[in-house]
């Protein structure tokens, strides 16, 4: 949740599921560095991806929030910030 960018897609997702290359055009993000998000998003239970198949038989993925309430703590703000200087390091 630390990262701006997926505070972004949870305001993006918010207005309800989306496939993800329109989720990428919307935000202006790639989709590899959106997958990237989604997954960690996913992981920690806030948003859920469903494949489904286009009539002409492409498989697209679709994401949506779950509902979620989020406590706010001291806490949660240090781990989201250590969060954040731990992936600008890895990148």
């Amino acid at each position: 949740m630390g990262h701006s960018h997926r505070l972004r897609i949870i305001a993006a997702l918010a207005e309800g599921r989306v496939h993800v290359s329109e989720l990428a055009r919307k935000l202006g993000l790639s989709r590899p560095l959106l997958y990237m998000h989604l997954d960690r998003l996913e992981k920690a239970g806030l948003v859920r991806g469903q494949l489904e198949l286009s009539p002409d038989g492409k498989a697209l993925k679709y994401f949506e929030l779950v509902a979620f309430e989020l406590r706010l703590t001291p806490e949660t703000v240090a781990a989201a910030l250590d969060a954040d200087e731990e992936e600008a390091t890895d990148e």
